[in-house]
């Protein structure tokens, strides 16, 4: 059994003396791993950063084994970003999130095309607003969608202010008022509203943070690289991120 296709770094694990365990994510095959032969040698190794993209090629001799790689790169974005600590950290977050949360050989397209979108948009000003609906699509394709466009008590589009922390549904602000402290907080980008804050940035976090915790990992702590991530952001706007 064989094939090629293009696919994202997510992870390479050490195995034995000189080899590795690739996890790559693909549009056909999904989260897919394989072995890569002679892996840790310096040239090598900077091949197989989270976040690179690489023309693999798979091989088994049959299709449920592990299998082996053999890759070339295409592109190396983590090398762009090695003086800009928050977006490796976005980078390196995405990366650690899908390898955790995504079935193996289970395809998902759509999230392929957006962790690919993402990393091309962390040259952007507003990386950090598409990190967190990236994260949201993540949810989504995974069966835990949230619901942002409309209230849930009223059904109204606008003036949506919270989040229910049970359901993924958004509420108005009138309708949040009497319940206010038990709700999440809806940042105003993510409700049609303009440029996120630094603030609006660590609320969105916060969002999806909750939901990621109790849909996916709801037994296992969340990967230490979004965490990072999200302590560098409230460092930036000069707050105390906690752990979400």
């Amino acid at each position: 059994m064989n094939w090629s296709e293009d696919g994202i770094v997510l992870a390479a694990r050490e195995h034995g003396e000189s080899a590795a365990i690739l996890s790559l994510l693909t549009e056909s095959h999904g989260r897919h791993l394989g072995l890569v032969r002679g892996a840790k040698g310096p040239k090598a190794r900077a091949r197989y950063e989270p976040g690179n993209r690489v023309a693999a090629s798979w091989r088994g001799r049959l299709d449920e084994h592990l299998g082996a790689y053999s890759c070339e790169v295409i592109a190396s974005p983590a090398a762009r970003w090695l003086d800009d600590p928050l977006r490796l950290d976005a980078l390196a977050a995405a990366t650690a999130l899908v390898d955790r949360v995504l079935p193996e050989r289970e395809p998902h397209p759509a999230l392929f095309h957006g962790l690919d979108a993402l990393i091309a948009s962390l040259g952007e000003a507003d990386w950090a607003e598409r990190y967190v609906r990236w994260e949201i699509l993540m949810l989504a394709e995974l069966g835990f969608g949230l619901d942002l466009a409309r209230c849930a008590a009223t059904g109204q589009r606008t003036d949506l202010s919270h989040v229910s922390p049970k359901t993924g549904r958004a509420v108005s602000r009138a309708a949040a008022a009497p319940y206010r402290e038990r709700l999440l907080t809806l940042p105003p980008f993510l409700a049609g509203g303009g440029g996120a804050t630094p603030q609006e940035i660590l609320d969105g976090l916060a969002l999806t943070g909750h939901f990621l915790s109790i849909h996916l990992f709801d037994t296992t702590p969340m990967p230490a690289q979004r965490q990072r991530l999200l302590d560098r952001l409230a460092r930036a706007a000069g707050q105390n991120s906690g752990h979400t």
